[in-house]
């Protein structure tokens, strides 16, 4: 590319055109006597370095399933849930089968993510994935069993709704009871696990899309902001209006408001 003829805007459409920017191109940019034309040649400099990072971080948390692969186990489903510690809502789990040649850039624990972030893996994990389930546990089945056997439901519920059977499953610092698949429980699954992270997401947005929608009917809550988490904002509200149908009445917090 000869870069002496062209404008600055001409060069940062021709190289936003290219499905990949060669170390020549990028020499050329830097050696340019525009600030302009520099500057561009740093941003991809920083761009490449990202991309590099966030590969190499992929291939670090794909060490348990390389592992299981390299035993024999070929369908792996990775679990997690959300929505364990809130006073209200329902606890959702899910459970992603990978194909195993794949790459999701960014790809990571889902609480690290900003909600955009999520939103856009969601439908990257959505449209790769072999299979996807979910289970949903809501607020008076965790009532009467408490939270860790409503997190266990869940997880069962999500294995369930799979239609792809998986040979092994890694699970996100829990041993599921009463399952018949072998699993091992990861310590921090969802930053060391391609499986256990990609399930993070599909159960975090789930239940955030599901307070959105209980935010509509109980707007003086601001479910749309903390999503059923006890901040501030929430036990206010609480003592304000008392507790809506989706709060947890067995939580301390829920049942002292209430006067249990």
């Amino acid at each position: 590319m000869d870069l002496s003829d062209l404008t600055i805007k001409e060069i940062k459409k021709k190289v936003k055109s290219l499905e990949a920017v060669s170390e020549d191109l990028i020499e050329k940019l830097a050696l340019d006597s525009r600030k302009g034309v520099q500057r561009l040649a740093q941003q991809i400099l920083r761009k490449q370095k990202k991309e590099l990072e966030a590969r190499n971080k992929f291939r670090r948390m794909s060490v348990h399933e390389n592992r299981l692969r390299e035993q024999g186990y070929k369908v792996l489903g990775g679990i997690d849930e959300a929505g364990r510690g809130p006073l209200a809502g329902p606890v959702v789990a899910s459970v992603v089968i990978l194909p195993e040649e794949i790459y999701i850039s960014g790809l990571d624990d889902s609480k690290k993510l900003s909600e955009k972030k999520r939103e856009e893996l969601f439908d990257i994990i959505q449209n790769q994935a072999i299979d996807i389930g979910v289970g949903i546990v809501h607020n008076k089945r965790i009532d009467e069993i408490n939270i860790l056997q409503a997190t266990y439901q869940a997880m069962r519920e999500a294995i369930n709704n799979l239609d792809v059977s998986p040979e092994f499953l890694l699970v996100d610092a829990e041993t599921i009871p009463n399952i018949s698949t072998p699993q091992a429980a990861i310590v921090e699954g969802d930053s060391h696990s391609i499986s256990i992270a990609a399930a993070s997401i599909i159960a975090k947005v789930t239940r955030d899309r599901m307070l959105l929608d209980y935010h509509k009917k109980y707007p003086e809550f601001n479910f749309a902001s903390h999503k059923g988490y006890g901040t501030q904002e929430h036990i206010q509200a609480l003592r304000e209006h008392g507790p809506t149908e989706i709060h947890r009445t067995s939580f301390k917090i829920v049942n002292e408001l209430i006067g249990g």
